[in-house]
């Protein structure tokens, strides 16, 4: 049986990274202050408020779809179904975008810009990390019909 079949991951990482990316952006941040401009604070907390009502909504969707869907939300047990409807028609991996723009509007609503570049930090380890062995897991598992949904949807987005 191939490696990849059982589960994709045994340690939960997206959590984990995204929450290291918000401790060092809070942590550099006070010996190295990147802030949002003044003129621009009240533009940046309207746009990180919108920012956290997509990313939430986009967590709570993707995670109803695949309970509706029968397959595990938690990476590091075996998928069951390959979720190609709800937001992973957009994107194959709705979750961790969701991940990335609730970290951006953090720093936005709070100007603290570090924010922004610790969920790109987030996002390039995730993809490293976790993305590249949930897809070869799913192509082990789905073969052709998960190369054909890679064919037609991003990524991220």
């Amino acid at each position: 049986m191939n490696a990849y079949r059982s589960k994709s991951l045994s340690f939960p990482w997206p959590p984990v990274l995204y929450s290291l990316a918000v401790i060092a952006a809070l942590y550099l941040n006070q010996d190295y202050p990147m802030r949002l401009p003044q003129p621009f604070a009240a533009i940046g907390w309207a746009i990180g408020a919108l920012l956290t009502f997509v990313a939430v909504t986009l967590n709570v969707w993707a995670v109803k779809t695949l309970i509706e869907s029968r397959t595990t939300v938690l990476t590091q047990r075996c998928s069951t179904h390959l979720v190609t409807k709800g937001p992973f028609r957009f994107s194959r991996n709705p979750t961790y975008l969701g991940y990335t723009l609730l970290t951006m509007s953090l720093g936005l609503l709070i100007g603290n810009l570090w924010f922004i570049a610790m969920a790109a930090v987030a996002a390039a380890l995730t993809t490293m990390l976790v993305i590249h062995r949930e897809e070869m897991h799913l192509l082990a598992r789905f073969g052709c019909e998960f190369e054909f949904y890679c064919r037609h949807t991003r990524r991220w987005i």
